[in-house]
């Protein structure tokens, strides 16, 4: 049972291309400004290195100096640094969702969907699952960029009692496919009646690919809460108990949805 509003802050940024000293250098400064009262912090998708497909150069361990940095962080300030990092397990890689608590116990969630148009695939081994953590009694599920296009990985899969109320989404999401980000963003909150961020960067990768960044906070009515195109910001926003249980209170529309059962995928 959700008890409180939650204190979520986002930070859109830039990143240093293939360089996770000079990430974490900045990302440790912005956090020094972070607000009285923070609880979770969202930061990017890869956002030590940029999306780079040079994991075999690259990706870390969960021993790493990035997964390190997200735990102490957390401790010292007293919050959830969420964002994802490529990771090495063995011989594979991963495009890791990490969600680091103050008490060093951290959550993962490995990303399904892999953007074959720039191949990620062909770098990367996929997730078979799906991660909602918990916090306050707000549950929220975990989400990693391409993911967005595909409604049915995201979907509300109880009727009598939804699953989730907050979908978290960070990104590397280019300019050029930038109203595919908002459109769909949108309407993942509509369909399932539940909030929804999406946390993008900004700037030009080491690709020459321009970012927008377009985070937003929408409400389970599918309005737009807040939203910033192109410039580098922290935004902190409380998401309203109330407003989420009413909506699904006087709208009851997951009631009337199709039953169906999301299957284990081998990786």
């Amino acid at each position: 049972m959700i008890s409180s509003p939650l204190h979520i802050t986002l930070l859109q940024s830039a990143l240093y291309w293939e360089n996770p000293t000079a990430n974490l250098n900045q990302f440790s400064e912005q956090l020094q400004k972070l607000p009285a009262g923070a609880e979770v912090v969202v930061l990017p998708e890869m956002f030590s290195t940029g999306f780079s497909m040079q994991p075999q150069k690259m990706a870390e361990t969960m021993e790493g100096p990035t997964v390190a940095w997200m735990r102490t962080t957390a401790q010292k300030k007293r919050i959830i640094l969420a964002g994802s990092v490529m990771i090495a397990e063995g011989e594979n890689f991963f495009n890791r969702f990490i969600w680091m608590q103050p008490n060093g116990v951290c959550y993962q969630y490995d990303k399904r969907h892999l953007f074959a148009y720039a191949g990620e695939d062909k770098h990367y081994t996929a997730g078979d699952k799906r991660v909602i953590v918990s916090v306050k009694g707000w549950k929220i599920l975990l989400q990693i960029c391409y993911d967005l296009r595909f409604p049915v990985w995201a979907r509300q899969s109880t009727m009598n009692e939804p699953e989730y109320d907050v979908i978290l989404y960070v990104a590397n999401w280019p300019e050029r496919r930038s109203l595919a980000w908002k459109t769909l963003l949108q309407a993942r909150a509509i369909e399932n009646q539940s909030y929804v961020i999406g946390v993008n960067r900004v700037g030009e990768d080491g690709n020459g690919i321009a970012h927008s960044g377009d985070s937003r906070i929408i409400d389970p009515m599918g309005q737009i809460l807040f939203e910033n195109s192109q410039t580098p910001m922290m935004y902190s926003h409380h998401l309203d108990e109330t407003l989420l249980q009413e909506t699904r209170q006087k709208l009851p529309f997951l009631k009337d949805a199709d039953a169906f059962q999301l299957l284990n995928f081998s990786a």
